[in-house]
């Protein structure tokens, strides 16, 4: 007899799709919309086992990204974009700090291919740690424990399921979980509204928790902006229904790297064509690429990323305004028309 399918959200928060029943399940597991994709080791197998046509290619690139210091950031109230590498960005809004999907230290498996802009211990005065999903290279345990010793008041939001697996990293962390299509609590005084919204993706830590954790994307609203941060995503179309929801959107995070090959990847992450794609789709103004050049996660060259995405910002086939800054560096972004 077939597991009965059931739907999930936080009934404490509000849900902005009308009719939306919640995040549907299939026994423990989320699916991915209305599907249950469960990614198999006999697909990971097949990666180690084929050989990868770029072998040398790749060997050869030993670009990464730039990095410049940034400590100063952390102690500073003014609005700003920091990209700290990987999928990790410190923003500012109206003074209020948010930092997404930190990694702050190296891990088996999971070493960083350049250094930090900052020193961990200078990660402080965060307001709200944003965790789009429970995969290593966007959840690290090490750092969550760090963060929560030098941020005692900052709150957590993040999604479906988290919060058992955060309790067990730093009990104590004030935690907000939400669903696809629901707004966070922030109370009344908040500059901003705050939204967990749809990607692609599953989940998996260990070898009996798969796809236990929801996965998704965030949505900052502004008074006069869009910010989206697409957490980790293959294509879908998740990007026509937020656009519908919300119009055109600002500034998006979007990842680019990860992408081969593509029988492996296909379904967990974006290629540079596949954002700029989504980019379109949401009528971004802004398109600032994450997720590639920090981690060694894929068969693609280490450059070959953001130089396919600026191939096409520079062919014209990107509507928005291509920013690919380095690591560490400060942008204003409340200037970008």
């Amino acid at each position: 007899m077939p597991t009965p399918a059931h739907y999930r959200r936080n009934e404490a928060l509000r849900t902005i799709r009308p009719g939306y029943a919640g995040n549907k399940l299939i026994g423990k597991e989320f699916c991915n919309g209305e599907v249950l994709y469960e990614p198999t080791f006999g697909t990971a197998l097949r990666w180690q086992l084929t050989a990868n046509p770029q072998k040398e290619e790749k060997k050869r690139d030993t670009w990464v990204p730039q990095v410049v210091p940034c400590a100063e950031a952390f102690f500073s109230t003014e609005d700003m974009l920091v990209w700290l590498g990987h999928a990790s960005f410190l923003l500012r809004v109206q003074g209020v700090s948010l930092l997404f999907d930190p990694v702050l230290f190296s891990s088996v498996g999971l070493r960083h291919r350049h250094a930090l802009p900052c020193r961990p211990e200078d990660v402080r005065g965060i307001d709200y740690l944003l965790l789009s999903h429970g995969h290593r290279d966007h959840l690290d345990e090490r750092s969550i424990k760090l963060l929560a010793q030098q941020n005692p008041t900052m709150q957590v939001l993040t999604s479906l399921g988290m919060g058992k697996l955060l309790g067990g990293m730093a009990p104590g962390l004030l935690v907000q979980e939400a669903g696809w299509w629901q707004q966070y609590d922030l109370g009344p005084a908040a500059p901003f509204e705050l939204y967990y919204l749809p990607a692609s993706h599953w989940h998996r830590r260990g070898l009996f928790d798969l796809n236990e954790v929801l996965w998704g994307s965030f949505l900052i609203k502004t008074e006069d902006r869009l910010l989206y941060f697409a957490g980790d995503t293959s294509y879908g179309d998740h990007f026509d229904l937020i656009e519908q929801t919300f119009g055109p959107l600002d500034i998006v995070f979007l990842p680019i790297g990860a992408y081969k090959p593509p029988f492996m990847m296909h379904m967990s992450h974006v290629n540079p064509h596949e954002a700029a794609k989504a980019a379109n789709v949401l009528r971004a103004g802004h398109l600032v690429p994450m997720h590639y050049g920090t981690f060694d996660l894929s068969d693609e060259p280490a450059s070959e990323p953001l130089r396919l995405l600026t191939e096409v910002a520079a062919g014209g086939l990107l509507r928005g305004v291509l920013h690919a800054p380095a690591v560490g560096e400060v942008l204003d972004w409340t200037k970008w028309e």
